[in-house]
């Protein structure tokens, strides 16, 4: 898998680009028909080892979706780690921001 593409892109666009499943995959393998659940888990791996996360974090197995592949070390980067580790306290039951849930009904979902 090669994303050096995607990085570039992403950095490029300073910090964050919205891109589709369908070039992410084209990216990833190519010779796949489908996008499977095992292998957006291992796109989402390899993009995290490129120093990316993606929004939602769990990849969607349609090529017509579209995900945010963002820079972990740019501000909106460290924004969202912030808002993943607020979301696990919150799973955990020792949220520091009391209605996290009612607040923000969408945020556990993408970043679970």
């Amino acid at each position: 898998m090669d994303f050096t593409v995607i990085a570039h892109a992403v950095e490029v666009d300073h910090g964050i680009k919205r891109l589709s499943m369908r070039f992410i995959k084209k990216c990833a393998a190519p010779e796949r028909a489908r996008l499977s659940p095992e292998l957006c888990e291992q796109i989402s791996e390899a993009l995290e080892r490129q120093g990316l996360i993606t929004l939602p974090k769990r990849l969607p197995t349609t090529e017509n979706e579209f995900v945010f592949v963002i820079q972990k070390d740019c501000p909106l980067g460290e924004s969202i780690q912030i808002a993943k580790l607020v979301t696990i306290l919150d799973s955990m039951g020792t949220s520091p921001i009391a209605n996290l849930k009612g607040m923000f009904p969408t945020l556990l979902e993408q970043l679970a």
